[in-house]
């Protein structure tokens, strides 16, 4: 079994992530080598558990989209969607942004910045619709209490199907690696 050990200086104690690459291990900087092997040898079944679960079915790799394809794609459909959404909540958002987040399909800032995965332009249209909407939600209802996700269940009744599909095939959007794009390569050479 295959498990990237980090080591932190702000860690307090360990933990044990499944990341779309594979499962890594962030211990406090300090914590003896023979602890973290005890640590995984107890863990090794729920690591080899979730690791399993990781399969990929959709067939990204044949793909082939470029991020700037990615990203020029999510910002059009994102701001069409946000429109849409923010008109009919009568609310204001100040700007869209397209990254290229980890641990994130979007979020929203207390400025009313929104912010989305460039690789949502991997899923079908209605998950990037509903992380707009979740989204935009977040402008009425800055929690996840049950007023947001009752906004979120008028405005997309049928939200937990994107939901699950996230859940369920998300690890394969994030582990998605685009052709290299010698263009934009050289913009970011030449950028810094």
């Amino acid at each position: 079994m295959d498990v990237e050990l980090r080591r932190s200086k702000r860690a307090r104690k360990w933990r044990i992530e499944v990341t779309p690459r594979g499962a890594r291990m962030v211990v406090p900087l300090r914590m003896p080598k023979r602890e973290v092997d005890l640590v995984l040898e107890r863990n090794r079944a729920w690591i080899e558990r979730e690791l399993a679960q990781r399969v990929h079915v959709l067939g990204l790799e044949r793909c082939g989209l470029s991020e700037a394809d990615g990203r020029a794609l999510v910002a059009e459909r994102a701001a069409e969607i946000a429109a849409r959404e923010a008109a009919a909540l009568t609310v204001t958002f100040t700007r869209i942004v397209v990254r290229d987040q980890r641990t994130r399909w979007g979020s929203c800032s207390t400025t009313g910045a929104l912010s989305f995965n460039w690789r949502l332009a991997l899923a079908p249209p209605e998950v990037l619709d509903y992380i707009v909407v979740h989204e935009i939600c977040h402008l009425l209802e800055h929690n996840h209490g049950a007023r947001f996700w009752a906004l979120v269940q008028e405005r997309r009744p049928g939200y937990r199907v994107q939901a699950d599909w996230l859940s369920r095939h998300g690890h394969e959007l994030q582990a998605y690696e685009p052709p290299f794009d010698s263009a934009a390569q050289a913009r970011l050479f030449y950028a810094a």
